[in-house]
């Protein structure tokens, strides 16, 4: 997936999960964060930052918050990006083979799973979580505790007693990382759901990304460690 209109930009603050304060060419900017994680590790003040200019005239805020330079690294921390790359990854047929049928937003249960696919004869359903947090290359999720995400999980693991197949990708919002693994400091509940839904027969899988201020596309499968 591609950006339009990228510029950067200096992080300042963020007084809510929604906007923050960014300097745009010396003129201090209200622009909208499209992430309302906490991001706390990547919007420090004076982080660079890319930022998405909008078209929309009945908008409030012209810019939108993508992207952000931690050290050397340079992280999407778009929070739609995660189900775009996936789904551009699937239609190039890069996830499974004979793909007839990719549906979003479906539902089961009491939950709507993000993905639901048809290939090779077999019924899938698919739950992408975008990545964001890292440290020592280490890449964990999530950041915040989650109780839609355990919610997500444990009815992944009544869709796979259902007949389905069923996934877990994590999508890695940036690029030459070690391995992923649930953050059980955060939230030890999430990486309990997640090894209970392993174990049940739900597949776990981690992607990281090529990353440019401009764009994000889906790289290659990292580890896993449960």
């Amino acid at each position: 997936m591609r950006y339009q209109n990228i510029v950067p930009g200096r992080f300042i603050d963020r007084p809510n999960r929604f906007i923050a304060h960014v300097d745009i060419d010396g003129r201090k900017q209200v622009v909208h964060v499209k992430n309302t994680g906490r991001c706390k590790e990547l919007l420090i003040p004076g982080a660079v930052v890319y930022l998405e200019g909008s078209n929309d005239p009945k908008r409030k805020t012209e810019w939108d918050l993508v992207a952000v330079e931690k050290g050397t690294r340079l992280i999407n921390m778009d929070s739609q990006a995660p189900n775009r790359v996936f789904c551009e990854w699937v239609q190039a047929g890069n996830f499974l083979p004979d793909v007839t049928l990719i549906r979003p937003e479906t539902k089961f249960g009491d939950s709507r799973f993000d993905f639901y696919l048809e290939a090779d004869g077999k019924r899938h359903f698919i739950e992408v979580k975008g990545v964001t947090l890292e440290q020592d290359g280490i890449v964990r999720f999530p950041d915040a505790p989650t109780e839609r995400g355990v919610k997500h999980i444990e009815e992944l693991i009544r869709a796979k007693e259902n007949g389905y197949e069923c996934w877990v990708c994590f999508v890695v919002q940036m690029s030459d990382v070690r391995h992923f693994e649930p953050n059980d400091a955060t939230h030890p509940q999430f990486g309990d759901a997640l090894r209970r839904a392993a174990k049940a027969g739900v597949r776990i899988l981690a992607l990281d990304c090529e990353v440019t201020a401009e764009s994000l596309a889906i790289n290659r499968e990292i580890a896993v460690r449960l």
